[in-house]
């Protein structure tokens, strides 16, 4: 069928803005139609925008003649601009309702849809993410990427306001940034080429220049896992700052933890309400745990784990009921670090890394970096890598490269714990994974 034309129309409320003391006003709204309702005299017209629902009604010996044409036309998730006039009344759960003088047709949808617009039939997550625009125009969505923006302004604030520079490192790359297999490799003119797995090497040189750096932005990592918790395709929020030790940045990492969770559960209420999701907010310090404590941990509870190796999911499992929230894991083998986790002076079979647990999820991981060259390369050669290879990276330690510490934590993973979503690939737009590259 043929649209209307937009024309001058432009929106002048959103429903949000729509209340029963805008009783008599004149408003243009854009939207989606949602549900239809036909009693036979009267028809209602559910709209929704990003910002919620209103409801249309058409007393049809009352309405105009266009109107009336216009309503017979329209189905489910067909996109209309409506001019109307706001009426109070008691038989809507909002008290109002907009009477039409006027609809446009903007846009047409194929029916049948793949997925219940109105939300009222569940479908499998695998149905939701091949029509996934559609899916994400349900309320529940939209109230979690609220969450999700209110959670990232928190974290840009937070770093900002504490004297961190926003950085953008290279997202093509020659070499490993930390020594694993887990890379996509891509042709790039005449040489092979990878995609970034972390802004590791770069965050870590500058810090030389300028002391406190964060990022924010997508990352790759060619993982064969296919799990609740791993994507192919994320969003990495990283800090590295100078002159400070593990210790520090722990600190700051539970201080902006603290935050975040703070300002989602004062600013987000209406979006929690719907997610039925309540964000506890930590109290601090946040529980420490060496890694040997964890082992012995999981070892009255029948886990038994040998030292040095890592910590299995079904044992994290475990832990994550003995310590139901957050808490950290510290002093991990140095082994079972990547080569620039920093070693411990008095104990360097130990390190100064350490993780960041949520139940029993990794949510973050740091620690001292190795600020020596000397060292570096020792450490390169005890993973099996090529100093050569890391050639650029290890020129930048002639220069003065001051001692330093960070850490990374995922973006979708924090959300998780936001708003009480279990699978990651809900908290991602268009997730990529193992066997997802579409939509």
């Amino acid at each position: 069928m043929k649209t209307d034309s937009l024309d001058d129309w432009r929106k002048t409320t959103s429903t949000s803005d729509v209340t029963s003391e805008s009783d008599g006003k004149e408003v243009t709204l854009f939207g989606w139609i949602k549900e239809i309702r036909d009693l036979g005299a009267v028809k209602f017209l559910i709209l929704q925008d990003r910002e919620g629902t209103i409801q249309l009604t058409i007393v049809k010996n009352r309405a105009e003649e266009k109107v009336l044409r216009k309503t017979d036309l329209i189905q489910t998730q067909y996109c209309v601009a409506v001019k109307g006039t706001v009426k109070k009344t008691s038989m809507t759960k909002r008290g109002f309702e907009v009477i039409p003088r006027e609809i446009k047709i903007l846009g047409v949808a194929q029916h049948p849809l793949p997925l219940d617009v109105t939300g009222k039939t569940s479908a499998l997550l695998d149905t939701r993410l091949n029509a996934r625009v559609l899916d994400l125009c349900h309320e529940e969505n939209r109230a979690l990427w609220s969450v999700q923006s209110k959670a990232l302004e928190a974290l840009r604030q937070f770093l900002t306001d504490r004297g961190f520079i926003e950085v953008y490192t290279p997202r093509i790359i020659s070499t490993a940034t930390e020594g694993g297999a887990a890379l996509f490799s891509i042709d790039y003119f005449d040489q092979e080429a990878y995609l970034a797995q972390s802004p590791q090497l770069y965050k870590e040189q500058l810090t030389l220049c300028f002391e406190k750096v964060f990022e924010i932005g997508p990352f790759f990592r060619a993982e064969a896992s296919h799990t609740r918790r791993h994507l192919s395709e994320f969003i990495s929020i990283d800090i590295e700052q100078a002159f400070v030790k593990s210790s520090d940045v722990m600190k700051l990492l539970e201080e902006i933890m603290h935050f975040t969770c703070t300002t989602v559960k004062e600013n987000c209420r209406k979006e929690l309400e719907i997610l039925k999701h309540e964000v506890e907010v930590p109290k601090l310090p946040l529980k420490r745990l060496t890694y040997s404590e964890v082992l012995e941990e999981l070892k009255t509870e029948g886990n038994s784990v040998p030292w040095g190796e890592d910590i299995p999911t079904p044992a994290y499992r475990t832990l994550g009921k003995l310590h139901p929230y957050f808490y950290f894991v510290t002093d991990w083998p140095t082994e079972s670090k990547p080569f620039y986790i920093a070693p411990k002076d008095d104990q360097p079979e130990v390190s100064e890394g350490f993780d960041l647990m949520w139940r029993w999820m990794e949510l973050a991981s740091g620690g001292t970096r190795v600020h020596a060259k000397s060292v570096l390369m020792h450490r390169l050669k005890e993973q099996g890598l090529n100093p050569e290879s890391f050639r650029h990276h290890l020129q930048v330690f002639d220069y003065g490269v001051p001692p330093h510490a960070g850490w990374a934590t995922g973006l979708e993973r924090m959300v998780m714990m936001l708003t009480g979503k279990r699978n990651i690939r809900e908290v991602v737009l268009f997730p990529r994974d193992r066997s997802r590259l579409t939509p």
